[in-house]
C-alpha cells in the first residue's frame, strides 16, 4: 500500500505553494513524523513531516510552484 505525498493547504488563501527542499534522497527510507520537506508560499516557509513509514519514491521537483494537493511523492 502507498501513502501519497501531496502539497498541504497552509493557509486560508494559499492556492500554491513553491516546494523548496527535499530533506531525504529519492529511495530513502523515512519514518513517520520525520522532516520529509519544504515549501514555500508569500508568507512563509513551512516544513512538513512524512506521513507513513516507508521508502520515499519523490515525483515533485526543486524551486517548482504546485497547487494545493498536488501529487508530489509516495511512500511505499
Amino acid at each position: 500500500m502507498s501513502v501519497e505525498v501531496r502539497i498541504p493547504k497552509l493557509g486560508m488563501s494559499t492556492e500554491t505553494a513553491t516546494l523548496s527542499e527535499w530533506h531525504v534522497e529519492n529511495g530513502a527510507q523515512v519514518t513517520k513524523g520525520a522532516p520529509l520537506y519544504s515549501v514555500e508560499t508569500d508568507k512563509s516557509t513551512t516544513e512538513v513531516d512524512a506521513p507513513a513509514d516507508g521508502q520515499v519514491e519523490i515525483i515533485g521537483e526543486i524551486d517548482a510552484e504546485y497547487e494545493v494537493g498536488a501529487l508530489i511523492a509516495r511512500i511505499t
